[in-house]
């Protein structure tokens, strides 16, 4: 059978950040705890029946986010010219994510939520 196969891992991180030229509370200084989902996905297995193997893709992802732990992400290089709202966020992950995996896996979507009911999904072209 044919097809595409797809793996999600789930990842988190606690940082501050000021939404600049918003007008509103949230251009103020204020915090979130991030839960972060990245997908991949792709239509070969390698010879042990794995797509990525967790570990690797956890690994990948953890240093992505460990770099945005406990941070103001405004000072963030990736932040400094534009906001680190959560949609940005989101492709941010996504395209550092796509630059650790092997040439037969892509990024499905990203899912950055910023609380418990509110969240930015990210699908790369």
């Amino acid at each position: 059978m044919t097809g595409r196969h797809e793996i999600v891992v789930e990842g988190h991180f606690s940082s501050a950040h000021a939404l600049r030229g918003y007008n509103g509370d949230c251009e103020k200084l204020h915090g979130h705890n991030w839960r972060v989902e990245v997908a991949v996905q792709g239509r070969e297995l390698d010879a042990t029946g794995l797509l990525v193997d967790f570990r690797s893709l956890k690994r990948i992802v953890r240093e992505i986010l460990d770099g945005l732990d406990h941070c103001y992400l405004n000072e963030h290089p990736e932040f400094s010219r534009r906001n680190a709202s959560t949609e940005n966020i989101a492709a941010y992950v996504a395209e550092k994510v796509a630059g650790g995996l092997p040439s037969n896996v892509t990024v499905s979507w990203v899912r950055v939520w910023e609380g418990p009911a509110t969240r930015s999904v990210f699908y790369p072209d």
